[in-house]
């Protein structure tokens, strides 16, 4: 759901020139002057991301090793030359298909050496081919031949297909070999890139050049990684090692791999190197794959129109021939059924031939002699063209490796690839220092041709370890934080809530619901939150468990109406049956929270202990509108910048549909503190929009002159209320989910949806702005020398390894217990506010210890994973909706050249300003 920080290159938005930085922090990008008035007046300054004012100076002190690989480079004197590609076919039609590319350029490096001038070049599989300096001509044309493509092919070893022959049907005129393919290559001169242009990008002074030239470097690793047969996918790569394969269940296989980027740091060029884990088909024979896929006892249980959709496009190996294919369907009638004509050449070659009708059995097992165990009764694989069927039994059919698995995964396959995927980070340390070992960089004559050495060494860095903020629980007694974790033993919720008209209700889970319900209040009481005995517990009646989510959602309200005379209860604990993603809990809090204004609690427990009680009604009191601790510096006031002037926090982020879910609208989320000065109470405002994009667009929406429907709008009137008329004269924005291709936009789009929100309530309101990006879907990584644990809670790198000159940092505010810490960056991309260093990245690791759902700190901002949970929680929303439903019941937003947008419905006035997604 969170792009990475080093984006996929071939969709890398380029980065402004340098900005201009005045002293309030604001970038300003100098747009030349156009000659035409009316332009003039209309250009606004384009903001880029501010420079760094300062280094942090807090915390102890401590060394530590990162991996990156620092990179030399010696030729900085020359010149790469980009070159545009196009690849055709004899007959001029351009070459789509996937992955033939780097084999016809390959051809060529190997046919046209002398024509080179006997020059290496980096190939990016697609359209664009480099090399260090200039080809012999601007403009090159070559024709090769390649004996095997990897497409939809006719076997030389004779499937049978329409025409009945061995050899694809009857020629009219000889053949050169019966895979052999005639391929057009164009080679056209596109630009000129200075190598300077990397030492510039190191000095802070990134251009279209720099960023073309780390390019440049990211496709050489590519190709060096492809021709050992690597799997790329975008900026990883994937050896075919069944080491590294893991199995996930269902015909599919996690694959572990590594992931690696040039970046332009402080300390230099680095190779930023780590683990990668993508998913791929399990390799080896096809009807293996396909039972384990639909988990079914043999191939005569399997469901032939699913099997169909998902085959279509992979690539297979047919036995005995090895010669490979693509699948593009499967055949009407069984093996034993499916009819074709075959055609015998006459006795002297002549094209004199009888045609005689054949099954696709009898043509193998009688005709060419393989014995057929299983295939007769199944369908046949389809390897042809859509009008020239080549029909293949299905036992002579081998799935190839390192196929990529592009759809959803399952919620057990997802749960066990996080979980082989972990490593320690002495294990990871290891892994890492051996691949750099093996990759064999200095051997790569397109590296050496550039001057590039890398380092096989971690870089060393400096870190700073920041003091946990001093937290206060009920009674104004302290909460002491060690190693990033603190204990209610004995202590009270700061602002505990009370619970009088609730009930239960059971959706068939195997618990005693009553006995839960006495543990929750028992313990409840001890923690300060007074709890009434359940107005009623409410079991499911047994002959709708199997009935639509829908439908069970809304037998149990019916079930529970006469019991409540008084109408809806405040508050509702729900038990489901399922542990993780059960089908009842998206209609169910829709039910509770758009319909009834229900507060409400789902528990699917499987073992009830003190601990479980106990996170269970942290959750709850954050809900009902109590705290469970709060940092001591809020009621005191002593938040430097955000305790003496009115301050709101925006914690702002997109959920999307899972990879293979492309019509799924996406869901944004922005949540906002309230009761000013604190900043652990929040509320969140929730819009659906286009599929898969990520700048919001509900920020800021008038509908009339004087009617704003945006998400600003609704979250700054609220903190207006909650904080005693106060309008905020400061506003610090956290996104989460953007990479730093998209920096520009979150500044020049977003930021100006707010101003413009801000402007609607009030024209002569200026409030000062500061934007923090937070990123955790990056690849740096941290380590203690010599040590088997991870870097302590409160870590903070703002040097070496970050921009050099951007305002931004790592932070470990957390402590990493399972795996190997991933720390956040944080990039500051605007302060008007003016923090210092210091006073910034105290706020930050603040903010990690105010989230109300545990008793320790997180590895990313509150605000942020509050918009993160209030997005899911509100798209569970949508998932049982049908299409007619959810656009003719609820509206629906229009997109861009899209069908429209279902939209939500709106949170009930009763939960809409409380922490519903705690």
């Amino acid at each position: 759901m969170e792009p990475s920080d080093t984006t996929e290159v071939t969709e890398e938005v380029l980065p402004p020139p340098p900005s201009v930085i005045p002293h309030d922090g604001v970038g300003i990008q100098v747009k030349p002057e156009h000659t035409s008035e009316s332009v003039k007046k209309t250009t606004k300054p384009k903001r880029v991301p501010m420079s760094r004012r300062g280094f942090g100076s807090k915390g102890q002190k401590i060394s530590l090793l990162t991996n990156h690989f620092k990179v030399g480079i010696t030729n900085a004197s020359g010149h790469f030359f980009h070159y545009s590609v196009a690849l055709s076919y004899e007959d001029g039609r351009p070459v789509e298909m996937k992955g033939v590319g780097r084999k016809i350029m390959d051809k060529v490096h190997e046919t046209y050496d002398t024509e080179l001038s006997g020059k290496d070049f980096a190939y990016d599989g697609e359209k664009s081919l480099f090399t260090v300096g200039a080809l012999p001509h601007n403009k090159l044309e070559f024709t090769v031949v390649l004996d095997s493509v990897s497409s939809n092919r006719n076997t030389r070893n004779g499937s049978p297909d329409v025409n009945g022959s061995p050899n694809g049907g009857d020629r009219k005129r000889p053949r050169r070999a019966s895979q052999s393919k005639t391929f057009k290559v164009e080679i056209s001169f596109a630009a000129k890139i200075p190598m300077q242009a990397i030492a510039s990008a190191l000095r802070g002074q990134e251009s279209e050049n720099s960023q073309e030239a780390l390019r440049v470097l990211d496709i050489i690793l590519r190709q060096h990684a492809a021709k050992q047969g690597c799997l790329l996918v975008r900026q990883s790569f994937f050896h075919d090692n069944s080491r590294n394969f893991t199995d996930l269940g269902g015909g599919v296989l996690g694959c572990r791999g590594f992931h690696s980027s040039f970046r332009a740091t402080q300390g230099g060029l680095s190779l930023n190197v780590d683990g990668s884990t993508t998913t791929i088909i399990q390799p080896g024979p096809l009807v293996d794959f396909l039972i384990a896929n639909q988990n079914a006892r043999d191939p005569f249980q399997l469901d032939w129109s699913k099997a169909k959709r998902t085959l279509k496009n992979l690539r297979i190996k047919v036995k005995p021939s090895n010669s490979e294919y693509r699948i593009v369907g499967l055949s009407e009638s069984p093996c034993k059924e499916q009819m074709f004509t075959l055609k015998n050449r006459g006795k002297n070659g002549n094209d004199d031939a009888e045609s005689i009708e054949v099954t696709v059995y009898d043509y193998f097992v009688d005709y060419r002699q393989i014995e057929l165990r299983y295939s007769g009764d199944l369908p046949c694989i389809n390897v042809g063209k859509p009008k020239r069927p080549t029909y293949l039994p299905i036992e002579l059919c081998f799935l190839v490796s390192l196929q990529r698995y592009t759809k959803a995964l399952t919620v057990h396959q997802r749960s066990t690839l996080v979980e082989r995927s972990r490593q320690k980070p002495q294990e990871k340390m290891t892994i890492l220092t051996d691949v750099m070992k093996s990759n064999n960089y200095e051997a790569d004559s397109l590296l050496r041709s550039c001057g590039i050495s890398i380092s096989t060494h971690f870089t060393q860095v400096e870190g700073r370890v920041l003091s946990a903020p001093r937290l206060k629980a009920g009674n104004g007694e302290d909460l002491i934080a060690r190693n990033g974790r603190w204990s209610f033993n004995n202590k009270k919720l700061a602002e505990p809530s009370k619970i009088k008209n609730w009930a239960a209700v059971n959706f068939s889970a195997r618990c005693d619901t009553k006995g839960l319900c006495r543990d929750i209040a028992r313990f409840g009481e001890t923690k300060g939150i007074f709890i009434d005995p359940p107005i009623d517990v409410f079991e499911e009646n047994p002959q709708f468990r199997r009935a639509p989510p829908m439908v069970r959602v809304e037998k149990m309200f019916e079930q529970m109406k006469p019991q409540l005379p008084d109408g809806p209860p405040h508050f509702i604990v729900c038990l489901l049956p399922d542990r993780k993603n059960s089908d009842i809990y998206g209609p169910w809090k829709r039910k509770c929270l758009a319909e009834f204004g229900i507060f409400n609690q789902c528990l699917a427990p499987t073992r009830v202990n003190d601990q479980y009680i106990m996170n269970v009604l942290l959750k709850i009191n954050a809900k009902l509108g109590g705290l469970n601790s709060l940092l001591a510096i809020e009621p005191s006031r002593n938040i430097p910048l955000v305790s003496k002037v009115p301050t709101i926090i925006f914690g702002m982020d997109v959920s999307h549909g899972s990879p293979g879910q492309s019509d799924i609208p996406s869901v944004a989320a922005v949540v906002s503190s309230r009761c000013w000065p604190l900043i652990s109470r929040y509320r969140a405002s929730v819009r659906t929009q286009s599929p898969k994009v990520e700048m919001i667009d509900s920020l800021f929406k008038p509908v009339s002159n004087d009617k704003d429907l945006g998400i600003v709008r609704e979250l700054l009137l609220d903190f207006y209320v909650s904080s005693g008329q106060t309008k905020p004269t400061q506003i610090i924005i956290f996104r989460d989910g953007v990479s730093e291709s998209q920096f520009n936009q979150v500044l020049n789009i977003e930021l100006d949806q707010i101003i413009e929100a801000c402007k609607f309530l009030d024209e002569k309101w200026t409030p000062k702005f500061t934007i923090i990006i937070a990123q955790k879907n990056h690849h740096t990584k941290f380590f203690q020398a010599g040590s088997q644990d991870n870097v302590p809670p409160g870590t903070v790198i703002d040097s070496k390894v970050c921009h050099p000159t951007h305002n931004d940092f790592y932070m470990c505010a957390h402590a990493g217990m399972i795996g190997t810490t991933r720390p956040t960056h944080y990039h500051v991309l605007l302060d008007e506010i003016g923090f210092s260093a210091d006073d910034m990245q105290e706020l930050i690791h603040s903010l990690s210890y105010v989230y109300q759902r545990s008793t320790t700190a997180i590895s990313i901002v509150a605000p942020v994973r509050y918009a993160h949970l209030a997005a899911t929680q509100v798209s569970q929303f949508m998932k049982f909706d049908d299409s007619s439903e959810t656009s003719s019941s609820h509206g629906s937003l229009t997109s861009v050249g899209g069908p429209p947008v279902p939209e939500l419905p709106r949170l009930h006035e009763k939960v809409c300003s409380s922490m519903f997604f705690c």
